[in-house]
Formats: C-alpha cells, structure tokens, sequence
C-alpha cells in the first residue's frame, strides 16, 4: 500500500450516503486484506494499533462500523471494546471482532466486551462481506428508528407544551371569570398562587413533608391555587359587590363559594371520568381554604391535619393577601402588620407549621406583593 495505514482510505465514493468502515490491526497484511474487500462498497479507514482507533472513532464523524482485531500491542481489543462502549460519542458504533482467537470463552468475552459478531481468521471474504453488509443495515435501521423517536419525542414535547399553555390559560381564565365579579383584582390570583409556590418550597426543606411536597406537587399546587374562589360566580352581585361588611345572614351565603367551588370541580372530575390530581388539589384549596387550624372554620369545621395541606398553605397565603390589599371595606394594612397578624394567629387560625415557613419568607411574600402590584 502506498499510504501508511492510521490514514489510508478508498477514494471518496460518487455517492456520499456510503457507510464507513474502521479497520483497526496491528497486521499491515491484514490492514491490506480487508481494505480490498470493502473498498468497492464502502469508505474505509485503517488504523494498526489501538489507541489510533480510539482517536479515529472519537471524530466529529465516527464510523458506521468497527472491525478490531483482538491480539495487539499496548491496548488489545477488549480494552479498546471496552472503552467505546463506556463513551457515549461511540457507544452506538457496532463493533465486530476479527480474531484468530476461536475459542468458546474468547468468543464469549468479546460479547460480554460489547460487540456484535465475532469473526475468526483466516478470514473468509464471503463472510465478511456479508456480516459487514448486516451489521451496517441493522445499524442503518437502529439509526432511523433514534431519529425517529427523537423527532417524535420533539413533537410529544411541543405538543405536551402546547396542552399545558391551553390548561393555563383556561385556569386563569375561569378565576378571572370569578375575580371580576368581585371586588379583588386579577393580581391577587398571581399573588396568592406565588404565596402558595413559595411556602410549600419551604415546608420541602423539613423531613416531615420532603417525601409530600415533590417538584410535580408543588407544580400541582400552583396551578391550582386560582381557583381558589372559584364558587364566587355562583354568588349574588348585591352580596358580592356590596360596598361594606356583610351582614350575618349575608355571610352566611358568602360562605357558600367554597361548597359551590368544590361542586363546580366536582362536575369537571366527572367529566374527565379519571383521576386527575390537578382536579383533586384544586377542590382541596376551594372547598378547605376557610377552615382553621382550631377547628373555628366552615365549611366543615374541620381541625388540624384533617384540614388538607394544600387548604392550610392556601389560608396563610390568602388572608395575607387579604390583609395587604385595600377593600371597599377597609385600608390595606403595612406589610409588617400583616406579619405580626397572621403570626398572632399561629395555632388558632393558622397551621403553626405553616406560619413557621411563612415567617422565614416573609419577605419573599413582601417582594411578591410588590412584584404583583394592583394597578
């Protein structure tokens, strides 16, 4: 050959879609053999020790194939087997032994090395013709079918995003559909579901919830949280807008959103006929987001851990938005006084656990607020 053989190749082919093959030996005899059985089909680059195989097969266009002989100086074949298929630039590349090595427990060493077929010599040009020709077509087949799943991923992925936007759109859009009949405003559903974000991050930190409040929960959480009111629609005008403090007994129907939220979820469970733990949050926060830790709240009075987790952290979060913002009723209180008053109800109103995490973000829920101003 008149070429050394770390760089020898066939001439380039007429068309460019041939398969390349990488010959590494320590045998220039054997170099020469193969190169002229493979030359007429395919690319073909040699290389007559191991560690120029490796540097060979690690370039920016790796080899479809690799014929590696078994007996070499420095690193022999299984040590360079090895270390293809534990880099994941060339783990994919199939590689077939050429060996004059035919026992049993060779044969079964190359395999457990990673390779693919295994080739003993002299070598049979009929053989290895047509082994190459499979393992290239099995290879050409493998590679298709990666792209494919990888396109396919893509659009899994573009169209998961896209059903995810739809979903978060349509939520704040029915808690908007209930914010604009009352008077609090469109910024107090991104307050409250930020409130809500940051207190279960930091109740995730305690060993007590670290198993509950996972990435997926916390994510649920958010987006539930606008529904919060929801049950508001359902909630007459002179009741709702009434410019003042309501009366007992209108109280007493103002209470009601939280059973007519829990209704309104309900029915869509119904309809999606599967269990939907974004629904099951959701009707939580609306229909327990009133009760107290004491057991004072409605609408069932429940107490404690009986109250769900989400309604506790949605209860701090949303009486402290209600405390800082300014009603027809009342003046919005400094964000200070608002701290104190929802620490002042720690263990009555409120989950002591919860103000716990609420104290140590207190002026995460400030910056929040700020963030999210009424206009």
């Amino acid at each position: 050959m008149s070429s050394s053989p770390d760089t020898l190749t066939a001439p380039r082919p007429a068309a460019a879609d041939r398969a390349t093959v990488l010959v590494i030996d320590d045998t220039p005899e054997n170099l020469e053999l193969i190169f002229q059985l493979l030359r007429p089909r395919y690319r073909v680059l040699l290389a007559n020790d191991g560690s120029t195989g490796l540097r060979m097969a690690r370039q920016a266009a790796p080899p479809d194939l690799i014929l590696l002989d078994v007996m070499m100086p420095g690193l022999d074949g299984y040590e360079v087997c090895g270390q293809l298929k534990a880099d994941p630039a060339t783990a994919a590349i199939p590689v077939i032994f050429i060996t004059a090595r035919s026992q049993i427990q060779d044969e079964e060493k190359g395999f457990s090395c990673g390779c693919v077929d295994y080739i003993t010599k002299p070598i049979s040009p009929p053989i290895l013709q047509a082994r190459v020709a499979t393992q290239l077509a099995l290879k050409s087949s493998s590679d298709q079918l990666r792209l494919y799943n990888k396109d396919l991923l893509a659009e899994v992925e573009r169209r998961t995003h896209e059903v995810q936007m739809v979903q978060d759109v349509t939520i704040m859009a029915m808690a908007s559909m209930a914010e604009t009949r009352d008077n609090e405003t469109g910024m107090h559903i991104r307050r409250t579901q930020h409130y809500v974000r940051t207190l279960a991050e930091r109740l995730r930190r305690q060993s007590h919830f670290a198993d509950r409040l996972d990435d997926i929960l916390i994510n649920i959480l958010f987006k539930s949280a606008p529904l919060h009111d929801i049950g508001k629609v359902g909630i007459p005008d002179a009741i709702l807008l009434k410019p003042g403090r309501l009366d007992v007994a209108e109280f007493e129907i103002m209470k009601t959103h939280t059973r007519l939220g829990l209704e309104t979820i309900e029915a869509a469970e119904k309809l999606l006929d599967v269990p939907s733990s974004f629904l099951t949050v959701a009707r939580q926060i609306a229909y327990g987001h009133h009760e107290k830790w004491d057991g004072s709240g409605y609408p069932e009075a429940l107490a404690g851990e009986a109250i769900p987790l989400p309604a506790r952290l949605m209860a701090v979060a949303d009486v402290y938005d209600a405390l800082i913002s300014r009603r027809v009723y009342k003046e919005a209180f400094p964000h200070e006084q608002a701290v104190a008053m929802i620490q002042a109800g720690s263990g009555s109103h409120f989950d002591p656990t919860v103000v716990e995490a609420f104290n140590a973000e207190a002026e995460t829920f400030r910056a929040i607020a700020q963030r999210f101003q009424d206009e």
